[in-house]
């Protein structure tokens, strides 16, 4: 009986993953018309880009023309600090404690009568009445407060975006509210009670580098009144009319190192007038005790403005491109019937699909990353030569957007090759790619769609994965329209890069399954 050592047998190895990177990568570069598509869509996304940044402009950006400085808030970002204060210096530790026995307001609404002021009783959602501990009445400044809002209850606010929760409901005579703010070095405690003898704590605030002396005092401020109404062909219609609050505070209480004497009174961030007088001024009456302070404006952050990735406004364009080379990077091959060649020279199918993935994302997240990187900041650049105020954010930020865009690129072209590899045609896979993430941000961010309709649609589709330049959040203290045909996106940045990349991902899979079972 003869034994067959199984040395003697032929062995199928199967070629290292490097190997198949390399032989994809060499497929790639030595087809030209693959290399320029990606060219172009760098190019188109910076062009595009840097054509709408140039035909920005603002009023503000003539030789006469002189724009209201925009506060910047102690972490970097842009402000609204706008509000009536009373206050008095405190040097080192100290507490304020007040009873808030009302709270009202007043919108203009438009003059149904000419030369007939058309105004309401009606206190904003976000309209605030409280006390409050600040570093001097510089508009930006550093800030802790304790407050009672319109419609969401008390709430401790500090440095502008941060908001915590107190206790829900509203106030009146009958019916109190004592708030207290303790100072001790560099930290800022809120507590309220209902009856001034029991006390719930509502959170605590550090405010890092506090000087000794800061101002303590009351505050009174409301932003204006935001009407959001559908408009005919979808989206919406948002507008501002002017609205005011007043706080009533008796039994006002300060305890530590405090100038005494009369109270100071600012109108913080007030509008004034060529002749110099206020423009809807606020203002305070002190009688027995008691004080009722009415103050217009908001202290939060500001939302209102060009942000940095409007310069990337061409980047749904280049993305066209993109799919097109990454779906043709695979059909190409069922088309010229080379996909025999390459699954006989490796018989790991899904390693073969795996590799191309790799090869095509990292080249499109090169090419996405080249396109952002240059876009973002000559085009911010042209946005400022041309008057246009963009809201700063942490470099931190910028590094996120630009990252961020380019890895949306690559998984977008993952999703592509995928499509590719599934439908093993060209024009069903580009249009179906074209469908999941082009069209959903079209519809979404145009008047297309009611808003709730454009949230949903930038939440269950691969275009959530736009959320990933947003670079201003969506502050829910702040009263603005939020809506994705003003450019705001339903999720957070990386949980919409997340959906995107699911779909990137199943698609993938089932075009592993798909490559395995069928024949090549």
């Amino acid at each position: 009986m003869t034994t067959v050592s199984n040395r003697s047998r032929p062995q199928t190895r199967r070629p290292g993953f490097a190997r198949l990177l390399r032989a994809e990568w060499t497929k790639f570069r030595t087809v030209r018309g693959w290399v320029i598509g990606l060219a172009i869509a760098a190019l188109v996304t910076v062009l595009l880009g840097l054509f709408s940044a140039s035909g920005s402009q603002s009023s503000c950006g003539g030789p006469t023309d002189v724009c209201p400085a925009v506060p910047i808030g102690p972490g970097g970002e842009a402000v609204d600090d706008k509000f009536y204060f009373v206050h008095r210096s405190l040097q080192g530790d100290g507490s304020i404690t007040v009873r808030l026995t009302s709270m009202t307001g007043q919108v203009r609404l438009p003059d149904a009568t000419p030369g007939v002021r058309n105004v309401i009783s009606k206190v904003e959602p976000w309209a605030k009445a409280g006390v409050m501990v600040k570093d001097g009445t510089r508009q930006g400044s550093a800030y802790a407060a304790l407050m009672l809002t319109g419609a969401h209850g008390v709430r401790m606010q500090y440095n502008y975006t941060h908001d915590v929760a107190g206790g829900p409901g509203g106030v009146s005579r009958t019916s109190p509210r004592w708030l207290r703010l303790v100072r001790s070095g560099d930290d800022l405690t809120g507590y309220e009670s209902a009856d001034g003898s029991r006390w719930s704590k509502v959170g605590t605030a550090r405010l890092a580098g506090l000087p000794a002396t800061v101002r303590i005092g009351l505050f009174a401020a409301s932003p204006g009144d935001l009407t959001v109404t559908q408009a005919d062909l979808g989206g919406v219609v948002a507008a501002s009319r002017f609205a005011q609050a007043t706080g009533v505070f008796e039994s006002v209480s300060v305890r530590g190192g405090t100038s005494g004497g009369a109270w100071s009174h600012d109108d913080l961030g007030a509008t004034k007038e060529p002749d110099g007088t206020i423009h809807h001024p606020g203002g305070v009456v002190e009688s027995g005790g008691t004080f009722t302070v009415t103050g217009v404006g908001d202290i939060a952050p500001r939302t209102d403005g060009m942000t940095i990735e409007k310069t990337l406004s061409g980047l749904p364009a280049g993305l066209i491109v993109v799919i097109v080379v990454a779906v043709v990077f695979i059909t190409a091959e069922y088309r010229r019937g080379l996909i025999r060649t390459t699954l006989l020279a490796s018989p790991g199918r899904g390693r073969v699909l795996a590799a191309k993935a790799v090869v095509l994302a990292a080249l499109t997240f090169l090419a996405g990353l080249v396109a952002a990187g240059v876009t973002m900041p000559v085009g911010a650049h042209i946005l400022r030569s041309n008057g246009n105020y963009i809201l700063p954010v942490a470099s931190l930020t910028q590094l996120r957007v630009v990252a961020g865009t380019a890895a949306l690129v690559a998984v977008v072209a993952v999703l592509a090759l995928a499509l590719g590899t599934v439908f093993r045609r060209s024009a069903p896979a580009i249009t179906t790619a074209l469908v999941l993430v082009i069209l959903p941000r079209i519809l979404a961010t145009t008047s297309v769609l009611p808003v709730d309709a454009a949230r949903w649609l930038l939440r269950l589709t691969p275009a959530a994965g736009f959320a990933i330049q947003q670079s201003i959040p969506a502050y829910p203290q702040v009263t603005a329209s939020f809506s994705p045909q003003a450019g705001w996106y339903p999720l957070p940045p990386w949980a919409g890069l997340a959906v995107c990349g699911g779909y990137a991902a199943l698609a993938l899979g089932l075009a592993v399954l798909l490559l395995r079972r069928r024949d090549a």
